[in-house]
């Protein structure tokens, strides 16, 4: 084996090609949940944010949060990971300052994937997030998304399983009822808007369900996982098998 040189000097382990801030929260992350580690096929590490709660991220957008997402981002990048993204796509607030203080990727926010979306497509992108209320321009311009690019934008916080076991943290969770919601929510996004050509399902939450809302609507659903592991293959790249 060739000789291999420590390159991060608090580094005392390796192997984990992902690193992602989680909230300070508490509530089920069943598979496909960005906040479970089985959801991915290669190894993660997490780190909560201390002090970010949903109220203060979601509700609050408070700005003060920005050292204990640096902080917390600093520690991943300590432990070896190879780049860092987050578990709620609000955490877009914070995006370019985590970038600006690291040396390895950040993608913090499913709201980096839209410009890709709409130039794949060339359609209007439909959004489904955990609040519509407390999405704002500024979580858009963070992630470099222009003004004119077309949106549908529904959210989940009318939605009661929703709603308690998650932006409520009841201490449940239901997936079952969580699925028909998320399923209903974008049928009646796609309804509303029949020039819709893909979906991002914004909250991380929500990717277990991706696969129900593509049987309802017929279109490619984008999420957390779709983002998170399209970035693992690009800072880990295998040789090709195969024959001539």
């Amino acid at each position: 084996m060739a000789i291999i040189s420590v390159t991060r000097p608090k580094q005392a382990w390796y192997g984990e090609s992902i690193g992602i801030l989680i909230l300070d929260a508490s509530y089920p992350c069943v598979p496909g949940n960005v906040g479970n580690a089985s959801t991915f096929p290669f190894p993660v590490r997490y780190e909560k944010v201390e002090g970010a709660s949903i109220d203060r991220l979601l509700n609050q957008q408070d700005p003060d949060l920005v050292s204990p997402f640096i902080d917390a981002a600093q520690r991943l990048y300590n432990s070896g990971v190879h780049a860092i993204t987050g578990a709620c796509g609000f955490m877009a607030l914070f995006q370019q300052e985590v970038a600006q203080s690291l040396e390895i990727p950040v993608f913090l926010s499913t709201l980096l994937q839209l410009p890709f979306m709409y130039q794949i497509t060339g359609k209007k992108v439909g959004i489904i997030t955990a609040d519509s209320t407390c999405l704002q321009p500024k979580h858009f311009i963070s992630t470099g998304v222009s003004e004119g690019l077309p949106l549908a934008i529904a959210g989940m916080e009318n939605q009661p399983e929703f709603r308690d076991a998650v932006l409520k943290e009841k201490g449940t969770l239901d997936s079952d009822k969580i699925q028909d919601e998320v399923v209903a929510v974008a049928s009646e996004l796609v309804n509303q808007n029949p020039d819709i050509g893909s979906i991002l399902l914004e909250c991380s939450d929500l990717p277990p369900y991706a696969h129900a809302v593509q049987a309802a609507v017929g279109l490619p659903v984008f999420d957390f996982f779709t983002m998170i592991n399209y970035m693992h293959t690009t800072i880990v790249r295998t040789p090709f098998n195969g024959f001539m």
